[in-house]
């Protein structure tokens, strides 16, 4: 459900903007105001799951994104369906760190984790790229609504079917973090303003200067606040283990080069190779195919090898993959320009997250499992804010200053994007040499 919402919406905004009468600037809220909320949240979110039991946390986010999808599918008006789209992302920060937490802790450390945790990186980076297919069926058959609305029969159904099939976990005493949920998920949240400002408007916007001054003050003052805590929202004890360490910053670093590829991809396939929203959403069908076939291989792999050869060599194909997409031509067609970059993104994807994924939760007490989620997937999601505003800025400033047609300029600007995300996923590839120490664990051995 949160991947496919990722950008299930995507594909539906030009009809929305007809609809309900979105200005090109508003319109851009329909994304953001999910974004915001989601990555604002998640922090928070895991530590709800830590003291008040994490199916019931699981089962509450889960509610409150079906139901905030129904009032966006009925929505009526712009404001209406912005405020169901942050109660969505309200949602989606109770789901994503409860799901992964209750992984973490439902399974042994070692090959059985890793089989779970496996399934879980598929279902998470499916989502994301069936959202586009489905999106584009539901956009171009039925109506934009459907791709809100299709959320809530599935929500009810999984609300209904955890009680039946998932364990409640213990809720763990303490008093709740407040002065740390408040500066932590005003700092995050600023954050992300910040960045999306700048990808809207560069690194001169007003807004964008006052939101990063912001999320300065309120993260510094989040960290002092947590190293007092005695129920700390995000432990910094998490940090004492240097692999995790490593694994957090690859998960920062590897979508910040990576995820605003999807975006370049999915502008070059529409308005170059002038597919329709439906043609787009399955050209991206053999990187999702090429991911889910090799995370069913990946356990084995991680059991025999260890996490840290196969991680190094998922992010050597993603940095193989952006530079390929770097020579993009506008005269590249499908077979020739996108095929195999998108195949080795889906086997790097397969590749990178579950190893880093498995690092990052390896020897996390049950305590701490919601926090190390939360962690994971703020870091991870802020990465692929900031990387798409960095993406956008080298794109904006190559497309003021390259001539031809249109065609020729939008590829001309995407390329240099390609090629600025190749170096950040280089750098993610040297960090995790460096930092990760690998070795496969006791229970592996």
């Amino acid at each position: 459900m949160v991947g496919v919402d990722s950008t299930v919406v995507n594909v539906a905004l030009p009809d929305i903007r007809h609809d309900l009468g979105f200005s090109p600037t508003g319109l851009s809220w329909v994304l953001n105001a999910y974004t915001l909320a989601f990555g604002g949240l998640l922090l928070l979110g895991g530590r709800i799951g830590d003291l008040a039991g994490r199916r019931r946390t699981l089962t509450a986010g889960v509610l409150l994104f079906a139901g905030s999808s129904l009032l966006g599918g009925l929505a009526g008006e712009g404001g209406w369906l912005l405020a169901a789209r942050a109660a969505q992302g309200a949602g989606a920060a109770l789901i994503a760190p409860s799901t992964l937490a209750l992984i973490t802790t439902g399974f042994p450390e070692g090959p059985r984790r890793h089989h779970a945790l496996g399934v879980y990186s598929s279902m998470a980076g499916i989502g994301a790229s069936v959202g586009l297919l489905v999106g584009g069926m539901l956009t171009s058959w039925a109506s934009w609504r459907w791709s809100l609305l299709i959320n809530v029969p599935i929500g009810v159904g999984v609300a209904l079917a955890l009680p039946r099939f998932v364990p409640e976990t213990p809720r763990h005493a303490g008093r709740f973090d407040a002065a740390g949920a408040l500066t932590g998920t005003a700092g995050t949240t600023s954050l992300v303003y910040a960045f999306v400002r700048v990808s809207e408007d560069g690194w001169s916007d007003t807004r964008a200067l006052l939101g990063f001054t912001a999320a300065a003050a309120l993260l510094a003052g989040f960290c002092l606040v947590e190293a007092r805590a005695g129920q700390p929202v995000m432990p910094l004890r998490l940090f004492a283990d240097r692999d995790r360490t490593g694994g957090y910053l690859g998960v920062l670093l590897l979508p910040a080069g990576m995820f605003g590829a999807f975006y370049f991809l999915t502008l070059f396939t529409q308005q170059v190779l002038d597919y329709s929203p439906l043609r787009a959403g399955v050209a991206f069908l053999p990187m999702t195919l090429a991911m889910f076939t090799v995370v069913r291989l990946v356990p084995r792999l991680l059991a025999r090898l260890g996490a840290k050869p196969v991680l190094l060599t998922g992010m050597g194909l993603l940095v193989a993959a952006a530079g390929w997409l770097w020579r993009l031509e506008p005269g590249d067609g499908y077979a020739a320009g996108l095929l195999g970059p998108l195949l080795l993104l889906g086997t790097g994807i397969g590749l990178s997250f579950m190893p880093l994924n498995a690092t990052i939760l390896a020897r996390v007490a049950p305590g701490d499992a919601g926090a190390a989620s939360g962690l994971l997937q703020t870091l991870q999601w802020l990465g692929g804010t900031v990387g798409l505003a960095v993406l956008v800025t080298v794109y904006g400033t190559a497309t003021r200053h390259a001539t031809g047609a249109p065609a020729a300029v939008l590829t001309t600007g995407a390329a240099r994007a390609f090629g600025a995300g190749a170096l950040i996923a280089l750098t993610a590839l040297v960090v995790s040499t460096l930092v990760i120490r690998g070795g496969r664990t006791r229970q592996q051995a």
